[in-house]
């Protein structure tokens, strides 16, 4: 029912910025929010950052406040994650995710409804 697609991920010198988007597509569904959430080999996923669709709240998790910027573009569908002072830490396949029911947003993800395909970021130091 819904496709997300990111994009923008790439390879960055650490101290550096980049900008992740995703585009969700689809037939017939709402969005109360969208959320993006990161994987390293090895690793379990975690949370990153989540944004309220209408009311806009944003989220994000601690080792990433301050440096992330999450923001949405209601009439393109398309939820946006600018990195800033990005570290090798933040090395990881980056994923977006959409939920259209009310919930806690930030979790494990496991309730999300919709997942894109991922885009890597890459820090190198």
């Amino acid at each position: 029912q819904v496709q997300l697609v990111e994009s923008g991920g790439g390879l960055v010198q650490a101290g550096g910025s980049l900008r992740v988007s995703c585009a969700a597509s689809g037939r017939s569904f709402s969005t109360y929010a969208m959320c993006w959430f990161r994987q390293a080999p090895g690793k379990e996923r975690e949370f990153v950052s989540a944004i309220r669709w209408n009311a806009g709240n944003t989220y994000y998790a601690d080792s990433v406040k301050g440096r992330f910027t999450i923001s949405r573009d209601n009439a393109k569908n398309t939820v946006y994650l600018q990195m800033n002072s990005l570290r090798p830490e933040d090395t990881a396949v980056y994923y977006c995710a959409l939920t259209s029911r009310m919930m806690v947003l930030m979790s494990n993800g496991r309730d999300y409804e919709y997942w894109g395909q991922g885009t890597q970021v890459t820090v190198s130091s």
